[in-house]
């Protein structure tokens, strides 16, 4: 079973396929999904008609405009205009607000529930007419959404996302063709642009919507929330060490999961061993996850693992055996949770 196959998706599962698969022609259901989170935390309210919603919609729109103008791959955009005024001290609030009601949620509202051209079965709003007003209703399933354990990691997982999105379409590419490198000291995915860097997002935050929140190896619940006392390490699968004996970058995405602190540097934990044989199956299935969905990290993976699944499956196999001819202990987790992905 693949990763992101359940017989019983999670509410959870469905929002994550929604940021990492939806349609992406345009920047505004990251907005959204980023204001559901603030309009679930109101409790004594469920309906927000489209003024309301305009606020926080575009505070994180404008937000993002500071950092990358490029937010569609259309060639014009009324509320992308009216943004980019209010920010440059042209249009009053007021109007801004005004044009992102009349012309933000033109497509967005009824895009947002779909996946691969198909509806997912369940809602997290409800469009609908209320005193005459238009706006949305959210569901049970939002509220019950972020209520849960990983509800505090959805924001760094939309704003991941977002900054992988945006990046490339600052560049003039497809999203599936950005590539990146890895910072091992600052934990961050960066670009080589003009000869310059630019760091674009966390490793943390664009990793774990692939694992759902749950260690690789264990599966074990993690965060990616700065303090939290389950904070997930970004772990090298074939451990930083090997680098000075192999001519391969083990910085590269392809070799980079998010893991338990436990299961990572813990009593009995992996630190500079290598992984079980059954790990190296699950990432070579997380990596052709990343490929086969035109991720914006596919590009990266591969040209560092492989243009062909053979390819890749084979470039896994010859680094495993040199790594275990220099290090010649394995690990597994002593203890292993319901597998997630």
């Amino acid at each position: 079973m693949g990763i992101f196959e359940e017989e019983y998706p999670s509410l959870s599962s469905y929002f994550r396929a929604i940021i990492l698969f939806g349609r992406n022609s345009a920047s505004y259901k990251f907005s959204l999904a980023q204001s559901l989170i603030e309009l679930a935390s109101q409790q004594e309210n469920t309906f927000f008609p489209l003024e309301e919603l305009s606020i926080p919609f575009s505070k994180h729109m404008i937000e993002h405009l500071k950092l990358t103008d490029k937010q569609t791959t259309a060639r014009s955009s009324k509320f992308l205009d009216g943004c980019r005024n209010y920010i440059r001290g042209i249009l009053p609030y007021q109007q801004m607000l005004q044009l992102t009601k009349k012309h933000a949620f033109e497509v967005v509202l009824d895009a947002f529930h779909q996946v691969n051209g198909k509806t997912i079965p369940i809602q997290f709003f409800e469009v609908v007419h209320k005193n005459r007003k238009r706006g949305i209703i959210l569901t049970d399933h939002v509220y019950q959404l972020f209520e849960s354990d990983n509800a505090i990691n959805f924001p760094y997982e939309i704003e991941a996302r977002w900054r992988l999105v945006e990046t490339a379409w600052s560049l003039n590419i497809a999203p599936s063709l950005l590539v990146m490198n890895y910072d091992h000291h600052s934990g961050e995915f960066y670009i080589n642009k003009d000869n310059k860097r630019k760091n674009v997002t966390s490793s943390r935050d664009a990793l774990n919507g692939y694992q759902k929140g749950k260690c690789f190896y264990c599966f074990n619940d993690i965060s990616i929330e700065p303090g939290s006392e389950i904070l997930a390490d970004v772990d090298h699968f074939f451990p930083h060490i090997l680098q000075a004996h192999l001519d391969i970058d083990l910085n590269g995405v392809w070799n980079l999961v998010l893991a338990c602190p436990s299961c990572n540097r813990g009593e009995n934990g992996k630190f500079a061993n290598i992984p079980a044989s059954k790990y190296l199956d699950r990432l070579h299935k997380r990596n052709s996850f990343f490929i086969e969905s035109h991720h914006p990290l596919r590009e990266t993976l591969i040209n560092q693992t492989g243009e062909t699944n053979k390819q890749r499956i084979d470039f896994l196999r010859n680094i495993n055996k040199r790594a275990l001819d220099i290090i010649t202990t394995t690990w597994k987790s002593e203890i292993e949770f319901e597998p997630s992905f």
